[in-house]
């Protein structure tokens, strides 16, 4: 058992949290035993980007990670907290890219592996920039286990479940529509896609109906520049304006090409005209109603976002100098109709913002139908649990009504497809790398696509554990325990683990999803590089230090909503934790000469020491409570109430009487102990949340073992429990609070001693007050301190409170000098006057309530109501003065 006694005067996080992380690192305390005899708890981290930097989100996401890891390792599980980053196939290759760009090069002046060792070497350099960061944030993740999504093991898993899927019919290459990004020059999968809304227009454009003069057909467009792509047009077959001229064709503007019209219960009559032009090579929608009528697909916009060479005086432009030179051509030729201003949303590529082109290509493609039932059960069954709750509908309606997912990725960075093309048209799905043609013996080319970055994320649950290896991490650690998320990614990565998991491990993949919202800042604006609004987790570390980041991050904070960031909480945390350090080393200083065997008979405690423990047992039963319901915040605000409002703002100052009262050492030895006892446990209850400042100080107390990691979560204890002397010791802080604000009210000085007067109806409450009354003389200045029955003579000039039942009496003969009291509450009139005399005049004044905003008239009503308070109350205390 050591004891250190003392801790430097001023906390300074920057030297405790880098000596203690090494500490940690170096003991190898976050590292998992994989103890089949243990109950198994774990996590597995969202890996951020091997590009990316630590931003808010991720500071969030992962304290709450290490608050629920740090937790359940304290109660002795046996846990894992699985780190590792991902390739980020796109966003890597951007950032290489524009390297090369600085040199003028492009990859393809590298070449496919070349450029490729040229990533590798970036992530190399890079690459651990933000697990360091991740570090300094407090992370406790198990860094032996780190893993990256193309790592070998990882990879062997990706070739594994896609062969697989092939083998089942489940993947499949064909010419589907799909979202394009001309930036990146690779197709996107439909949530790749942000859709923005901004504003447009809606261009209406007579399409004449083929043999029929001067009959037209008009339809509405955002995207003038896909006309030249329309094989059809399409009407409600019930729209009564149509149904003649079904069957009939119309003759394209500008083209001339025989436009079909059709019938679809997909057009809507109230939108526009009610009929719609079918573009099927670049509009999911009408790729569908294409599928539904045998519409030609007809590509008029190529990969980079350039009109197709077969599109006439318009091949090789911009589609959006397109547009602009279509209108006018429509426009010169008669066909143009109106303009009309049009809001939609229009998508953009998540990673660089590029406005997507809906372009049909061959791709390859996973069917999702036969996969997203067994994840919807899974869900619906509860053997999944959203936390919160709500989060289960936003999940189970998109997969019920999901499109299969577009898996290929134009791009060189990522797990390369393993499939080889032969001249004599076979192509082959292969585990292993083939060299010749299985069918004919002929030389075979590879696919040169890569898979979408989060095919391979899909399986972190598992890969990160070693499958298709049966490993013993597989076995403690599958199924882990909560994945803990933002809402943006539930359709990204939470759905697809999970129809993932099902598939390839017949078992779910997590049994909570732990769902929390973004950090805003102070305006609810969401942060971001063009408003500027962003603020960088470290420079609030550099600053504050990472516990007081942690802190500020998880208090108020709750399930599945936003927060939002104020510099003011930042700055209370701080607080906090030099209110912790403070106390601590007040305690600290007082273990001189206690011995750390020393355990007190319970007929030795106080009421003070009573109440403390009492109320010590039950935040530890709360907090426990609340952190297993997933209730962080709330958890953390208990632990922060009572360290600062009952155990150092009380308990601390009832207890100093017997710390420096050498005579009574018996006393002085049980209140050691009390404050040990109380500090020890309470620091382990914070350590989840601020675990550098716990461990430092932790450290100089008495302790057995080697770090607070390796203690033990508190329990609650019955033998702890003393409700009766809780609400006694409760009465009595009441009481002394309403003393204090007594004498504050009439400007007593600190160091003046009053008179106190009690009046109590209960003779057993009565009996209990006299024998602790020590406790309000000492926090309450007050002497003498008389308890009377409650029919007893009222005190005369007394200011009186009532708290909990008892009277509470204040004489004021010869507590203050009267004089001085009587000309500062004259004073204070005067200037209330004046404010009063304004207030009036404006609010009297009907050019001023006719100009001013309602609001400064509200503010100013609110004013006058308050002031009118304060001067009746001084008013009420003069009189009282001027009976003395």
């Amino acid at each position: 058992m050591e004891q250190k006694n003392n801790i430097p005067t001023v906390y300074d996080p920057q030297a405790v949290e880098a000596k203690w992380y090494a500490f940690w690192e170096e003991n190898n305390l976050f590292h998992a035993k994989t103890d089949p005899n243990k109950q198994p708890f774990s996590i597995v981290i969202p890996p951020p980007n091997v590009t990316g930097q630590l931003h808010m989100g991720h500071a969030l996401d992962n304290t709450l990670q290490d608050i629920l890891i740090r937790f359940k390792r304290l109660q002795g599980y046996d846990t894992l907290w699985m780190p590792g980053t991902d390739h980020a196939g796109i966003a890597t290759q951007i950032k290489v890219e524009e390297m090369l760009a600085q040199d003028g090069k492009t990859r393809y002046d590298l070449g496919r592996e070349t450029f490729i060792d040229r990533v590798w070497d970036w992530k190399a350099q890079y690459g651990s920039r933000i697990i360091n960061q991740l570090k300094r944030l407090g992370a406790s993740c198990d860094w032996q286990r780190e893993r990256f999504t193309m790592d070998e093991g990882c990879s062997k898993a990706v070739r594994e479940v896609f062969v697989s899927l092939y083998e089942q019919g489940l993947i499949y290459q064909g010419n589907r529509i799909t979202n394009w990004c001309p930036r990146c020059n690779t197709a996107l999968s439909d949530i790749e896609v942000e859709h923005e809304e901004q504003p447009g227009n809606l261009y209406h454009v007579r399409y004449p109906v083929e043999g029929a003069d001067g009959e037209y057909v008009t339809v509405a467009t955002t995207r003038p520049e896909t006309i030249l792509g329309d094989s059809g047009v399409a009407v409600h077959p019930e729209d009564a304006r149509y149904k003649h001229l079904l069957g009939k064709y119309l003759v394209l503007p500008l083209v001339g090409r025989r436009l079909p019209i059709v019938a679809d219960e997909y057009v809507d009559p109230s939108f526009g005209t009610g009929a719609v032009k079918v573009t099927p090579a670049h509009d999911p929608n009408d790729f569908d109603m294409g599928l539904r009528h045998k519409l030609p697909e007809i590509v008029v916009i190529n990969p980079d976002g350039t009109m197709a060479a077969d599109t006439g005086k318009y091949a090789g432009i911009d589609r959006y100098e397109c547009r602009k030179a279509l209108v006018d051509d429509l426009k010169a030729q008669g066909y143009l109709v109106k303009i009309d201003e049009h809001n939609h949303a229009v998508g953009h590529c998540q990673r660089c913002s590029t406005i997507v082109e809906p372009l049909v290509s061959k791709q390859w493609f996973v069917k999702m139908e036969p996969l997203a039932k067994p994840a919807i059960e899974a869900v619906t069954s509860g053997n999944i649990q959203f936390v919160p709750e709500r989060f289960t509908k936003t999940y189970t309606n998109w997969l019920e009504n999901i499109r299969d997912w577009c898996i290929s990725r134009q791009i060189w960075w990522g797990h390369r497809i393993p499939a080889w093309y032969c001249g004599c048209g076979e192509v082959t799905v292969s585990r292993d790398d083939i060299t010749a043609c299985p069918k004919c013996g002929g030389s075979v080319e590879q696919d040169p696509d890569v898979l979408d970055t989060w095919f391979s994320s899909a399986l972190w649950p598992f890969s990160t554990m070693g499958w298709p290896e049966n490993t013993a991490e597989l076995k403690q650690f599958y199924p882990t325990s909560v994945l803990v998320t933002g809402y943006d990614i539930i359709f990204f990565w939470v759905a697809r683990m999970i129809m993932m998991g099902l598939k390839f491990q017949e078992d779910i993949p997590f049994r909570h999803v732990f769902i929390h919202g973004l950090v805003r800042d102070s305006q609810g604006r969401k942060m971001s590089k063009s408003l500027g609004n962003g603020i960088d987790p470290l420079d609030v570390i550099d600053k504050y230090g990472a516990d007081t980041l942690r802190f500020m991050l998880v208090t108020g904070n709750t399930p599945g909503n936003d927060m939002r960031f104020y510099w003011e909480r930042v700055e209370s945390s701080r607080n906090f934790a030099n209110k912790i350090w403070n106390a601590s080393r007040f305690v600290l200083m007082n273990l001189e000469g206690f011995d750390p065997a020393f355990v007190p008979d319970a007929k030795a405690f106080t009421l003070a020491d009573k109440w403390i423990l009492s109320r010590y047992n039950q935040t530890v039963a709360d907090v426990t409570r609340n952190l297993e319901r997933f209730e962080l915040g709330e958890a953390a605000r208990m632990v922060y109430e009572f360290i600062w409002d009952e155990f150092c703002d009380w308990y601390i100052e009832l207890a100093k009487g017997r710390l420096y009262n050498k005579e009574d050492a018996e006393s002085r030895k049980v209140a050691q102990y009390v404050l040990s006892y109380i500090l020890g446990n309470t620091l382990t209850l914070l350590h989840p949340f601020m675990p550098f400042i716990t461990e430092a100080i932790w450290q100089s107390l008495p302790h057995q073992g080697l770090s607070i990691m390796t203690n033990s979560w508190p329990v609650e204890d019955t033998k702890l429990s003393y409700p009766q002397d809780e609400q006694l010791m409760g009465i009595l802080m009441e009481v002394i609070k309403a003393v204090r604000n007594m004498r504050a009210e009439v400007n007593v000085p600190p160091g003046k001693k009053s008179e106190v007067i009690l009046k109590i109806a209960a003779a057993e409450l009565k009996t209990r007050l006299e024998a602790n009354s020590d406790y309000i003389r000492i926090l309450a200045a007050a002497e003498p301190v008389t308890i009377l029955a409650i029919d007893a003579a009222t005190p005369e000039n007394a200011m009186t409170a009532v708290a909990n039942g008892v009277e509470i009496y204040l004489p004021l003969k010869g507590l203050i000098d009267v004089e001085k009291e009587t000309a500062r509450l004259n004073k204070e009139m005067v200037s209330l006057d004046k404010e009063l005399s304004r207030i009036a005049g404006k609010l009297d004044n009907p050019a001023f309530t006719a100009k001013a905003p309602a609001e400064v008239i509200e503010k100013e009503k609110i004013k006058q109501t308050e002031y009118l308070e304060k001067q009746a109350a001084i008013k009420e205390r003069l009189a009282y003065l001027a009976q003395l």
